[in-house]
Protein backbone atom coordinates (compact mmCIF):
# COMPACT_ATOMS: atom_id res chain seq x y z
CA UNK A 1 0.00 0.00 0.00
CA UNK A 2 1.17 3.53 -0.99
CA UNK A 3 -0.25 7.39 -0.17
CA UNK A 4 -0.64 9.41 -3.25
CA UNK A 5 0.18 12.54 -2.23
CA UNK A 6 -0.99 14.81 -6.26
CA UNK A 7 -3.65 16.12 -4.17
CA UNK A 8 -4.57 16.98 -0.62
CA UNK A 9 -6.50 13.88 -0.06
CA UNK A 10 -3.03 11.58 0.26
CA UNK A 11 -5.46 8.67 -0.66
CA UNK A 12 -3.58 5.29 0.83
CA UNK A 13 -3.41 3.16 -2.77
CA UNK A 14 -3.09 -0.76 -3.01
CA UNK A 15 -4.31 -2.75 -6.34
CA UNK A 16 -7.52 -2.23 -5.47
CA UNK A 17 -8.47 0.89 -3.96
CA UNK A 18 -8.28 3.73 -6.25
CA UNK A 19 -8.32 6.84 -3.89
CA UNK A 20 -11.20 9.42 -4.14
CA UNK A 21 -10.82 10.32 -7.64
CA UNK A 22 -10.91 7.01 -8.69
CA UNK A 23 -7.88 7.36 -11.93
CA UNK A 24 -4.82 5.98 -9.39
CA UNK A 25 -3.71 2.16 -8.37
CA UNK A 26 -0.53 0.77 -6.60
CA UNK A 27 1.85 -1.15 -9.00
CA UNK A 28 4.70 -2.80 -7.12
CA UNK A 29 4.91 -0.03 -5.03
CA UNK A 30 4.13 2.93 -7.72
CA UNK A 31 1.49 5.41 -8.13
CA UNK A 32 0.18 4.51 -11.67
CA UNK A 33 -2.62 6.43 -13.52
CA UNK A 34 -5.99 4.61 -14.54
CA UNK A 35 -7.23 7.22 -16.85
CA UNK A 36 -3.77 8.13 -19.23
CA UNK A 37 -4.91 8.52 -22.74
CA UNK A 38 -8.28 7.87 -21.92
CA UNK A 39 -10.34 10.70 -23.86
CA UNK A 40 -14.05 10.89 -22.74
CA UNK A 41 -14.65 14.15 -24.89
CA UNK A 42 -12.66 16.40 -27.75
CA UNK A 43 -14.22 19.55 -29.43
CA UNK A 44 -12.42 22.57 -31.34
CA UNK A 45 -13.86 25.61 -28.43
CA UNK A 46 -13.35 28.86 -28.25
CA UNK A 47 -11.29 29.73 -26.00
CA UNK A 48 -13.88 31.60 -24.12
CA UNK A 49 -16.02 28.75 -23.64
CA UNK A 50 -12.91 27.27 -21.10
CA UNK A 51 -13.99 30.81 -20.32
CA UNK A 52 -10.80 32.42 -20.59
CA UNK A 53 -11.85 36.23 -22.01
CA UNK A 54 -9.01 37.97 -21.83
CA UNK A 55 -6.17 35.10 -23.16
CA UNK A 56 -6.11 35.23 -27.22
CA UNK A 57 -9.96 36.57 -27.58
CA UNK A 58 -11.62 34.78 -30.46
CA UNK A 59 -8.97 32.14 -30.69
CA UNK A 60 -9.55 28.48 -31.05
CA UNK A 61 -8.60 25.59 -29.11
CA UNK A 62 -8.62 21.92 -29.33
CA UNK A 63 -10.12 20.94 -26.12
CA UNK A 64 -10.11 17.23 -24.33
CA UNK A 65 -10.75 15.51 -21.34
CA UNK A 66 -10.71 12.61 -19.50
CA UNK A 67 -12.41 10.54 -16.51
CA UNK A 68 -12.48 11.33 -12.43
CA UNK A 69 -11.90 14.16 -10.10
CA UNK A 70 -10.97 14.46 -6.91
CA UNK A 71 -13.72 16.67 -5.47
CA UNK A 72 -17.50 15.50 -4.97
CA UNK A 73 -19.60 18.75 -6.39
CA UNK A 74 -23.75 18.04 -6.34
CA UNK A 75 -23.90 20.92 -9.18
CA UNK A 76 -21.26 18.94 -11.17
CA UNK A 77 -21.74 20.25 -15.09
CA UNK A 78 -19.68 17.61 -16.21
CA UNK A 79 -20.74 14.60 -13.76
CA UNK A 80 -20.98 12.07 -16.11
CA UNK A 81 -17.74 11.76 -17.05
CA UNK A 82 -16.03 13.49 -13.68
CA UNK A 83 -17.79 11.53 -11.68
CA UNK A 84 -17.42 8.51 -12.86
CA UNK A 85 -15.04 5.55 -10.84
CA UNK A 86 -14.78 3.55 -14.07
CA UNK A 87 -12.37 3.67 -16.14
CA UNK A 88 -13.97 4.91 -19.63
CA UNK A 89 -13.51 7.04 -23.12
CA UNK A 90 -11.12 5.90 -26.27
CA UNK A 91 -7.81 6.06 -26.25
CA UNK A 92 -5.59 7.61 -28.15
CA UNK A 93 -1.74 8.47 -27.65
CA UNK A 94 -0.01 11.91 -27.01
CA UNK A 95 1.07 11.94 -30.66
CA UNK A 96 -2.26 11.28 -31.41
CA UNK A 97 -3.53 14.23 -30.06
CA UNK A 98 -0.42 16.30 -30.57
CA UNK A 99 -1.29 15.69 -34.38
CA UNK A 100 -5.33 16.83 -34.60
CA UNK A 101 -3.90 20.15 -32.64
CA UNK A 102 -0.81 20.52 -35.50
CA UNK A 103 -3.62 19.92 -38.16
CA UNK A 104 -6.50 22.26 -36.77
CA UNK A 105 -3.81 24.92 -36.96
CA UNK A 106 -5.05 25.98 -40.35
CA UNK A 107 -8.51 26.54 -38.30
CA UNK A 108 -6.72 28.88 -35.85
CA UNK A 109 -6.24 26.08 -33.32
CA UNK A 110 -4.17 28.02 -30.47
CA UNK A 111 -3.06 24.52 -29.03
CA UNK A 112 -4.45 22.27 -26.34
CA UNK A 113 -6.81 22.58 -23.50
CA UNK A 114 -7.16 19.98 -20.62
CA UNK A 115 -10.61 20.52 -19.38
CA UNK A 116 -14.11 18.95 -19.19
CA UNK A 117 -12.76 16.41 -15.68
CA UNK A 118 -10.15 17.22 -13.58
CA UNK A 119 -6.69 17.38 -15.48
CA UNK A 120 -3.99 17.73 -11.95
CA UNK A 121 -4.74 13.95 -11.16
CA UNK A 122 -3.27 12.46 -14.30
CA UNK A 123 0.33 15.24 -14.67
CA UNK A 124 1.29 11.99 -16.58
CA UNK A 125 -0.55 12.67 -19.47
CA UNK A 126 -0.55 16.55 -18.73
CA UNK A 127 3.13 16.65 -19.30
CA UNK A 128 3.44 14.01 -22.24
CA UNK A 129 1.16 16.51 -24.20
CA UNK A 130 1.82 19.55 -23.36
CA UNK A 131 5.51 18.71 -23.49
CA UNK A 132 4.86 18.02 -27.61
CA UNK A 133 2.62 21.28 -27.58
CA UNK A 134 5.32 23.35 -26.10
CA UNK A 135 8.01 21.89 -28.71
CA UNK A 136 5.55 22.70 -31.48
CA UNK A 137 5.28 26.43 -30.48
CA UNK A 138 1.65 25.79 -29.13
CA UNK A 139 0.15 26.00 -26.04
CA UNK A 140 -1.23 24.62 -23.09
CA UNK A 141 -4.54 25.86 -21.16
CA UNK A 142 -5.71 24.35 -17.66
CA UNK A 143 -9.31 24.22 -16.26
CA UNK A 144 -8.60 22.86 -12.99
CA UNK A 145 -10.55 22.70 -9.40
CA UNK A 146 -7.13 24.17 -8.21
CA UNK A 147 -7.39 20.87 -5.52
CA UNK A 148 -3.88 19.80 -6.05
CA UNK A 149 -0.36 19.17 -3.60
CA UNK A 150 2.37 21.92 -4.05
CA UNK A 151 4.36 19.24 -5.30
CA UNK A 152 1.95 18.34 -7.98
CA UNK A 153 1.11 21.97 -8.77
CA UNK A 154 4.65 22.95 -8.94
CA UNK A 155 5.34 20.37 -11.43
CA UNK A 156 2.57 21.37 -13.69
CA UNK A 157 3.02 25.06 -14.03
CA UNK A 158 6.13 25.41 -16.49
CA UNK A 159 3.89 23.19 -19.09
CA UNK A 160 1.36 25.75 -18.96
CA UNK A 161 0.26 28.89 -20.89
CA UNK A 162 -2.91 30.18 -19.43
CA UNK A 163 -5.46 28.72 -16.54
CA UNK A 164 -9.03 29.05 -15.25
CA UNK A 165 -9.45 28.18 -11.77
CA UNK A 166 -12.64 27.14 -10.53
CA UNK A 167 -13.26 28.40 -6.83
CA UNK A 168 -16.41 27.26 -5.97
CA UNK A 169 -16.99 28.93 -2.91
CA UNK A 170 -15.20 30.96 -0.06
CA UNK A 171 -15.93 29.50 3.10
CA UNK A 172 -14.01 26.41 4.06
CA UNK A 173 -17.11 24.49 5.60
CA UNK A 174 -18.32 24.86 1.89
CA UNK A 175 -15.48 23.69 0.65
CA UNK A 176 -15.57 20.46 3.04
CA UNK A 177 -19.16 19.50 1.90
CA UNK A 178 -17.36 18.77 -1.59
CA UNK A 179 -14.41 16.85 0.29
CA UNK A 180 -11.87 19.44 -0.04
CA UNK A 181 -10.31 22.65 1.52
CA UNK A 182 -10.47 26.31 0.88
CA UNK A 183 -6.64 26.66 1.96
CA UNK A 184 -5.35 24.59 -0.62
CA UNK A 185 -6.85 25.79 -3.93
CA UNK A 186 -6.11 29.26 -2.30
CA UNK A 187 -2.38 28.73 -2.32
CA UNK A 188 -2.94 27.12 -5.78
CA UNK A 189 -4.08 30.97 -7.30
CA UNK A 190 -0.98 32.54 -5.62
CA UNK A 191 1.42 30.20 -6.75
CA UNK A 192 0.31 30.60 -10.15
CA UNK A 193 -1.16 34.05 -10.81
CA UNK A 194 2.53 35.57 -10.94
CA UNK A 195 3.60 33.05 -13.30
CA UNK A 196 1.23 32.08 -15.99
CA UNK A 197 -2.02 33.79 -17.34
CA UNK A 198 -4.51 33.11 -14.76
CA UNK A 199 -8.60 33.35 -14.93
CA UNK A 200 -10.87 32.14 -11.83
CA UNK A 201 -14.30 30.77 -12.15
CA UNK A 202 -17.26 31.10 -9.32
CA UNK A 203 -20.53 28.98 -10.09
CA UNK A 204 -23.06 30.91 -8.11
CA UNK A 205 -25.40 28.30 -6.39
CA UNK A 206 -28.75 29.07 -5.49
CA UNK A 207 -28.64 29.17 -1.74
CA UNK A 208 -25.57 27.72 -1.72
CA UNK A 209 -22.57 30.19 -2.25
CA UNK A 210 -24.35 33.24 -3.13
CA UNK A 211 -24.29 35.43 -0.15
CA UNK A 212 -23.00 38.93 -0.76
CA UNK A 213 -20.71 38.85 1.98
CA UNK A 214 -19.03 35.48 0.79
CA UNK A 215 -18.75 37.34 -3.09
CA UNK A 216 -16.75 40.50 -0.95
CA UNK A 217 -14.76 38.34 1.20
CA UNK A 218 -13.94 36.56 -2.36
CA UNK A 219 -13.24 39.58 -4.05
CA UNK A 220 -11.64 41.28 -1.61
CA UNK A 221 -8.95 38.30 -1.33
CA UNK A 222 -8.90 37.84 -4.95
CA UNK A 223 -7.72 41.19 -5.41
CA UNK A 224 -4.66 40.93 -2.69
CA UNK A 225 -3.15 38.44 -5.53
CA UNK A 226 -3.84 40.97 -8.08
CA UNK A 227 -6.93 43.50 -8.73
CA UNK A 228 -7.13 42.64 -12.36
CA UNK A 229 -7.02 38.92 -11.83
CA UNK A 230 -10.30 38.12 -13.94
CA UNK A 231 -13.38 36.47 -12.17
CA UNK A 232 -16.13 35.09 -14.13
CA UNK A 233 -19.43 34.83 -12.20
CA UNK A 234 -21.79 31.72 -13.88
CA UNK A 235 -24.77 31.07 -13.91
CA UNK A 236 -26.01 27.61 -12.23
CA UNK A 237 -28.74 25.66 -14.35
CA UNK A 238 -30.09 22.50 -12.64
CA UNK A 239 -27.53 19.36 -12.69
CA UNK A 240 -26.53 16.54 -11.03
CA UNK A 241 -27.90 16.39 -7.60
CA UNK A 242 -29.21 19.56 -7.49
CA UNK A 243 -31.71 19.05 -10.34
CA UNK A 244 -34.73 19.89 -8.12
CA UNK A 245 -33.03 23.83 -7.85
CA UNK A 246 -33.65 26.81 -9.57
CA UNK A 247 -31.51 28.23 -12.20
CA UNK A 248 -29.18 31.50 -10.61
CA UNK A 249 -31.71 34.60 -10.90
CA UNK A 250 -30.08 37.25 -13.08
CA UNK A 251 -30.81 40.07 -10.69
CA UNK A 252 -28.49 37.58 -7.97
CA UNK A 253 -25.66 37.80 -10.80
CA UNK A 254 -25.83 41.16 -11.45
CA UNK A 255 -25.83 42.14 -7.43
CA UNK A 256 -22.61 39.54 -6.97
CA UNK A 257 -21.42 41.23 -9.86
CA UNK A 258 -21.12 44.96 -8.83
CA UNK A 259 -20.10 44.01 -5.25
CA UNK A 260 -17.05 41.94 -6.63
CA UNK A 261 -16.47 44.83 -8.83
CA UNK A 262 -15.69 47.19 -5.49
CA UNK A 263 -11.99 44.91 -5.51
CA UNK A 264 -11.70 43.57 -8.87
CA UNK A 265 -11.24 45.29 -11.78
CA UNK A 266 -12.46 42.74 -14.65
CA UNK A 267 -15.94 40.72 -13.26
CA UNK A 268 -17.32 38.47 -16.25
CA UNK A 269 -20.94 37.07 -16.17
CA UNK A 270 -20.99 33.49 -17.73
CA UNK A 271 -23.90 31.11 -19.08
CA UNK A 272 -26.36 34.53 -18.88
Amino acid sequence: MIRCTLCPNFCLLDAQSYGRCGTRKEVHQKNVSRSFGQITSLAFDPIEKKPLAFYHPGAKILSLGSWGCNLRCPFCQNHAIAASQVPMGRRFSPEKIHRLCLEARVQGNLGAAFTYNEPTICPEWVDALGSLIHASGLKNVLVTNGYTSPENSSRLLPLIDACNVDLKAFRESLYQELGGHLASVQSFIQEWAPHTHLEVTCLIVPGWNDSWQDMDAMSQWLATVDPDLPLHLTRFFPSHHLSHLPPTPLPTLYALQEIAQRSLRRVVLGNV
